[in-house]
């Protein structure tokens, strides 16, 4: 497996990979992501901003998708809680990580989160900064997993709350 950086190329494949994530979640009773969001606009959004990144295999078939960034989170600005790092620090956050329902229990996940961790110590970054929905367990039990704390709740731009975790990395 390898991380990517998505092309304007990979839209169908993000697309169809947000739909299988979409129906996933609902079939688990979880309202996360069944308003809409994201749609193709945000996944043309995170390409531009050079945030997006396909997960791909050896035969370079599109397995999973993710947003990557160093770039500073406005919604982490206020937690009801405490980050585990104070200050100006530098982190990663992982948002919008999604697996084709061929590629479901594979290990993406533990792969994605493994790989950006590395690519952050190699900046020098002190953590990484992930949040998800209340109810999806599945991603809360993967964060515990991996060694990541819970810090708290934040609220995302609609209004809507989000656990907060971070690892640090130094």
């Amino acid at each position: 497996m390898k991380l990517k950086l998505s092309t304007k190329q990979d839209i169908d494949a993000i697309m169809s990979i947000i739909k299988d994530a979409q129906n996933y979640l609902a079939n688990l009773g979880i309202d996360q992501w069944q308003d809409g969001y994201p749609n193709e606009e945000q996944i043309q959004l995170d390409i531009s901003n050079k945030d997006s990144y396909v997960i791909v295999d050896d035969m370079e078939r599109v397995m999973a998708t993710t947003v990557f960034t160093t770039k500073e989170e406005p919604t982490y600005q206020t937690i009801e809680g405490n980050w585990k790092t104070k200050g100006t620090v530098l982190y990663g956050v992982i948002h919008r990580l999604a697996v084709s329902d061929n590629f479901r229990s594979c290990g993406i996940a533990n792969f994605v989160f493994e790989e950006c961790e590395a690519r952050l110590k190699k900046m020098n970054a002190d953590s990484l900064r992930i949040d998800t929905h209340r109810q999806n367990k599945g991603m809360q039990y993967l964060m515990d997993k991996m060694g990541y704390a819970y810090c708290g709740i934040i609220y995302v731009t609609n209004g809507d709350e989000r656990l907060a975790y971070e690892k640090l990395l130094q």
